[in-house]
């Protein structure tokens, strides 16, 4: 952890605590949202919020403050962007990695932006609001494909972020077990990811390899994807439990 990043986090607490105002950080990635949970003891105790534009958003912005202690509410400074080709019939699959490339082009930096859907007719992009104007305006283009971006109030109705419910035959619920079924990996190669760091439940750095989830807690893996441990479900016939998760698609 960044000695800057902790003296952020402390400013913006005691500035919230003893002022009464609300105060943001940029978006947070995975390993950002775990440090300030570790940290949070040591901080003034001031309401605080992490929110990422919609439910189920990996990439979040903390909030310190609250109504009670500002005497009003106020909104996460997040823009919803629209992204859609400007000719259907000419558009190239575009990837997550497609997208996020094109912005990184243009000297974007990254904590200004926060989760990317990507959806067959396009993708949805939270950011901060300062930077959604020069986003709409230069972002045209992202490979070979033109490209329309506008702000929108209101995302499509149904779940953001699409799942698929899987079924897998492990010995134990420890988190090592549930990742290295899940994408297709040997236990050992799955142990290997907790030293890296790159093993996150519940937005929280898992160090663990026998760990065990809650039912609902969120597993994510840095570089392979995520998903949401949903419990056991029944015995096989040799014993083993058959695991129900929803595999983030």
């Amino acid at each position: 952890m960044e000695d800057g990043f902790k003296k952020r986090l402390a400013e913006l607490a005691n500035r919230s605590y003893s002022q009464g105002i609300y105060c943001y950080t940029h978006f947070l990635d995975l390993a950002g949202r775990s440090d300030f949970l570790t940290l949070l003891p040591s901080l003034p105790p001031v309401p605080w919020t992490m929110f990422g534009g919609a439910e189920g958003c990996e990439r979040q912005m903390l909030r310190f403050g609250s109504e009670d202690l500002c005497g009003y509410d106020q909104p996460f400074p997040i823009s919803i962007l629209r992204i859609a080709p400007l000719s259907a019939k000419f558009a190239e699959p575009l990837t997550h990695r497609d997208y996020l490339g094109s912005l990184m082009a243009l000297g974007m930096e990254r904590e200004l932006l926060g989760d990317i859907v990507v959806r067959k007719e396009g993708a949805y992009l939270f950011c901060e609001d300062r930077a959604a104007p020069y986003i709409c305006e230069h972002f045209v283009q992202a490979r070979h494909t033109s490209l329309s971006c506008e702000p929108i109030t209101d995302l499509p109705d149904g779940p953001l972020f699409e799942t698929k419910r899987m079924l897998v035959q492990v010995s134990s619920q420890r988190v090592d077990a549930l990742v290295a079924h899940v994408f297709k990996i040997s236990r050992g190669d799955a142990q290997a990811l907790f030293p890296a760091g790159k093993i996150f439940v519940s937005g929280r750095l898992c160090e663990s390899p026998g760990h065990t989830p809650k039912p609902s807690d969120v597993i994510s893996v840095r570089g392979l994807g995520r998903f949401r441990y949903a419990g056991v479900e029944s015995l096989s016939k040799k014993g083993k439990e058959n695991t129900a998760i929803d595999l983030f698609v």
